[in-house]
């Protein structure tokens, strides 16, 4: 990777997502063997910082041989190895039964921000993410399977699949601009469609699943269409989706994303959340350790304007003034899951509807409309919310009622 820092840097710093404690508990580990930069290998720290006990850490810093200054392009090589557990509820695992596999945030993730410089925040037992990522080009992502297995991917496919050295067949993805990478790979058929300009490719087990790839581009394309009146331009042209074994809702990768085998028109909730962040997470960045409810209180709040499901109701952990709490003070009360769930989700989502209904539909959608356009590609940050709201104080009372804005 080629990576170049907007101020000076005298080390590199990368975090292994897959340690995390939901991830780690079911066997998957990713272990970092080397990382190099000018034909040199550098001296390697990793840090527990929140993996459980017996797992690799998530944290590997690197010291430099010399400080790189602002604007001073680094090449860096990475070596790691992935091992995946199975019957994993989450971003990377592998099913025996089905023979697949999935491997989302399966590498060392560059810890790198342009306003903050380098993000230490611990991993947290906790449901939920606590990644941070600046968008990138997915330059090239090579996958060598077996030949008589697919690959799904984020990214668009690069000619047709050819022949690795090894005998097994090699898949080439590439993208413009992303902030994480997955794939999925095994017993699956990918179907893609290309309509006004947005291809949708759907990667479904070969078993029994509960609705085929065309109910599902159905579905995906009416959510989009909410979403895109809603909140402005689809901000990619092409969309992957996994139908996972033993996930049981769903996982966001901005571009990509990993489903439980759900109906997709019975669980129009889930799609049209998922959906979602493609602007809130895809689009406008965040840190989802730090302000969780940038990405996922803006989801549920989108996916119940265009859907009306009812989601952010009957929430019974809902913790008062503590919408905007980061994943660390979530970890430490008695019900994490629950209340970070009931409280981030149902109660940040309610929060926003009550913002816009203060404010008038119009006159927030518009609002929201310009934080995106204000905030996009980069990583935001509370005060960029309140920014783009400040000319609404009904819509920025609510929301500091909640606690998401202080």
């Amino acid at each position: 990777m080629t990576f170049t820092p907007t101020q000076r840097i005298c080390e590199l710093v990368f975090r292994s997502w897959a340690n995390k404690p939901a991830t780690a508990r079911t066997g998957n580990a990713l272990t970092v063997n080397s990382i190099r930069v000018d034909g040199r290998n550098l001296p390697l720290q990793v840090s527990s910082a929140g993996a459980p006990r017996g797992a690799p850490g998530t944290l590997v810093e690197a010291t430099l041989p010399a400080c790189r200054g602002e604007g001073e392009e680094v090449a860096v090589e990475v070596s790691f190895d992935i091992r995946l557990g199975a019957g994993t509820d989450e971003r990377v695992g592998y099913s025996r039964r089905e023979q697949i596999a999935w491997l989302g945030s399966a590498y060392p993730m560059l810890a790198w921000t342009r306003a903050d410089g380098w993000v230490r925040d611990d991993a947290v037992d906790v449901v939920g993410e606590t990644a941070t990522s600046e968008v990138f080009r997915l330059r090239s992502l090579d996958v060598n399977a077996p030949s008589e297995y697919a690959v799904g991917a984020i990214g668009r496919p690069e000619g047709t699949p050819s022949a690795a050295p090894d005998g097994r067949t090699r898949h080439r993805f590439t993208a413009d601009a992303v902030r994480d990478v997955t794939f999925t790979v095994g017993n699956i058929d990918v179907t893609s469609t290309s309509t006004d300009g947005l291809t949708i490719a759907v990667a479904l087990p070969r078993g029994r699943v509960r609705a085929d790839a065309g109910a599902w581009d159905t579905a995906l394309r009416r959510a989009l269409h909410g979403l895109s009146s809603l909140l402005g331009p689809i901000p990619t042209d092409h969309v992957s989706l996994s139908i996972l074994p033993d996930v049981s809702e769903g996982v966001e990768f901005g571009q990509a994303i990993q489903f439980a085998d759900v109906d997709p028109d019975k669980d129009r909730w889930l799609i049209t959340h998922e959906l979602a962040h493609l602007w809130f997470y895809g689009l406008v960045g965040n840190n989802q350790a730090r302000d969780p409810w940038l990405d996922e209180a803006f989801a549920t709040y989108a996916q119940e304007v265009v859907d009306r499901s009812g989601t952010t109701k009957n929430r019974g952990h809902i913790v008062k003034g503590a919408v905007g709490e980061s994943m660390e003070q979530w970890s430490r009360r008695g019900r994490a899951d629950a209340q970070y769930v009931d409280t981030v989700y149902g109660g940040g989502g309610r929060a926003l509807l009550q913002a816009r209904d203060a404010a008038g539909a119009d006159a927030f959608d518009a609002a929201i409309q310009e934080y995106i356009r204000r905030a996009a590609w980069q990583i935001a940050t509370p005060a960029d919310a309140a920014a783009a709201l400040e000319h609404l104080p009904s819509a920025t009372a609510a929301l500091r009622a909640a606690g998401a804005l202080r």
